[in-house]
């Protein structure tokens, strides 16, 4: 009876198998019939309770019933698999497929990239640390004072359980880069031409102007009879790199207590073109970077004696020097994460990150093959303009 009740059993599990219609459905057919508490398998825990002279043959075509289910299954699953993968009679192979989109990099990182360029450019060396210092290279070696308030916890990011003993034993998340600047110098030998990019934080109110992590980008010179005039060609040179333009510059003096004399760095506001706007707080212009002379005692924590050597500082807000560049508002959006407001500034889809370059006419012609008397806007080059300096035609071309 039991060896009848086994082809019955077989006979049903072929019948689900076929006309299972999903990986899903196959599942639920194997569990019920070959799995641990399935019918074919409760049937093979009987076998004892069989008379001893058909316990092989029960055996021999439960193994056999078992494998079939196995095998029938596993076609079954190939076959829907196949048709998964067929071609709908309705699909039009000539309607254009969906290109996948390519990812791009963040406008933060893109700005610091392209002012890594201009400074090698001009010999700097780029140098990384990591974001974790001590009070003596965060304040003391700064010439900050013992009891100045960015020391405190509402400003500073100190780190719990490193945040008592000596000022060498306390911990923090770095507020600012200078510090860094200080190792450098005491590990390489003068004089030093270098830039140091990275995230700093601070403990303050998060508004449409600040963050509490944020980026900046420090870049120094030391040198003998390093003068004003070289750090500002050196900030003019930054600005048109940024810009692609020559951006309005003021210089207004400022303390900061690793400078002496220290001066902050203004430009004219990008967003509203100077007229005065919420970014700028309707003054035409917005403070970027901070910069002056290395303190004599920040040069004296180097190693360095400062009747002999002199240099110049400045401390790049990156978040502010992109806002200004792509004309943004908020500083908040760019460490969103929001994907609809980062494709926006994408290089692929911005009309200003476009470079303008030279060529001259008759190179033109030869290469592409124009006609001596056609007309450019009938040949498919894209020109702005075409001028004459000293008896020489040229066309200006735009690169994307």
């Amino acid at each position: 009876m039991k060896i009848k009740y086994e082809q019955v059993i077989l006979s049903e599990a072929k019948g689900k198998i076929s006309d299972a219609v999903s990986e899903g459905e196959l599942q639920n057919v194997k569990s019920a019939y070959i799995g641990k508490q399935g019918s074919l398998s409760l049937l093979m825990k009987e076998i004892p309770t069989v008379d001893v002279a058909l316990r092989p043959e029960m055996g021999k075509l439960l193994n056999q019933a078992k494998n079939e289910v196995k095998d029938l299954i596993d076609e079954k699953r190939m076959e829907l698999k196949l048709k998964a993968s067929e071609v709908s009679p309705d699909f039009d192979c000539s309607v254009p497929g969906i290109l996948p989109t390519g990812g791009g990099l963040h406008p933060i990182t893109q700005m610091c990239y392209d002012l890594n360029d201009t400074f090698r450019s001009m010999g700097f060396e780029v140098f990384e640390e990591d974001e974790i210092t001590s009070e003596m290279y965060a304040f003391d070696k700064l010439n900050f004072p013992p009891n100045h308030p960015a020391r405190e916890s509402m400003d500073t990011y100190w780190l719990e359980g490193h945040d008592s003993g000596s000022t060498n034993e306390k911990l923090c998340l770095r507020p600012h880069l200078t510090g860094g600047s200080v190792r450098y110098m005491q590990t390489h030998k003068p004089p030093y031409r270098f830039v140091y990019p990275g995230r700093v934080y601070r403990n303050e109110t998060t508004d449409a102007h600040h963050e509490r992590a944020f980026f900046q980008y420090e870049a120094l010179i030391v040198d003998k009879d390093i003068t004003f005039t070289s750090g500002k060609v050196m900030i003019k040179s930054i600005l048109s790199k940024v810009f692609g333009t020559d951006v309005p510059v003021r210089m207004r003096s400022g303390f900061f207590p690793f400078v002496e004399p220290g001066f902050e760095i203004d430009m004219q506001c990008q967003v509203c073109g100077g007229k005065g706007c919420s970014v700028c707080k309707h003054v035409g212009w917005i403070e970027v970077m901070p910069g002056g002379s290395p303190h004599p005692n920040v040069l004296r924590a180097a190693g360095l004696d400062p009747d002999e050597y002199t240099g110049f500082y400045v401390n790049i807000g990156l978040d502010r020097l992109v806002m200004m560049r792509y004309g943004v508002d908020d500083v908040r959006l760019f460490h969103s994460a929001d994907l609809r407001f980062l494709k926006q500034l994408d290089r692929g889809n911005l009309d200003t990150r476009r470079e303008t370059m030279k060529l001259s006419l008759s190179w033109i012609r030869d290469y592409v093959n124009i006609p001596e008397d056609a007309d450019l806007k009938k040949t498919g080059v894209r020109s702005d303009n075409v001028y004459s300096r000293s008896g020489r035609c040229g066309i200006s071309c735009r690169t994307f």
